[in-house]
């Protein structure tokens, strides 16, 4: 468990911050651009959670703990060192991304069929949500970047990529399963 006596530290005030291993690092280089977009993404869910209730709310809290484990996943570089580490860092394993593809098969199922691209909107939970998307893709292309040129755990890669769908997903769960979905009308305002 994690214990935070004192929230400032003044240790980056000079524009740098420590990563998972201790190892310091500019405050705006790629790992921490990806792990603080993830961060975003789970403020983005809570002010979905607002308008959730039930199994989705059940479902957002779940995503938001994995935020974390993901967060703490990407804050932790050189993987071919966990096996030296003195506890085992905490990385994304392929569960994670199997239960987001249940529960997104378990979505659309119920769902209208789509012949449409849709417009973000609709209810508000479905507005948060397609926000929730949006971040989470952002997310997954920085991460994606770094992979680029350091080792970035991939089950971390494809929950962002399946993470971005279930939102999608979801948000037409809110619209009355696709029902109530804002279909984009292509050219309608020339």
């Amino acid at each position: 468990m994690v214990t935070l006596n004192k929230i400032y530290t003044r240790t980056g005030d000079a524009g740098d911050t420590a990563l998972g291993n201790g190892t310091r690092v500019a405050k705006e280089s790629p790992r921490v651009e990806a792990y603080g977009t993830v961060d975003e993404t789970n403020a983005t869910i809570g002010l979905a959670r607002l308008h959730s209730t039930g199994e989705m709310d059940e479902a957002l809290s779940r995503i938001q703990n994995d935020m974390f484990d993901l967060g703490a996943d990407l804050c932790r570089p050189e993987m071919e060192k966990d096996a030296e580490s003195d506890y085992p860092p905490l990385r994304m394993a392929a569960s994670q991304v199997e239960r987001l593809e249940v529960e997104i098969d378990a979505m659309n199922a119920h769902q209208e069929t789509l012949k449409s691209f849709i417009l973000p909107g609709g209810s508000p939970l479905a507005a948060h949500l397609h926000l929730c998307r949006t971040v989470s893709r952002r997310a997954e292309r920085l991460s994606i970047e770094l992979s680029r040129t350091e080792s970035v755990n991939p089950a971390a890669i494809k929950y962002l990529n399946r993470l971005s769908d279930w939102f999608f997903v979801a948000a037409r769960a809110a619209n009355e399963n696709g029902k109530t979905d804002i279909l984009w009308v292509p050219g309608a305002n020339r």
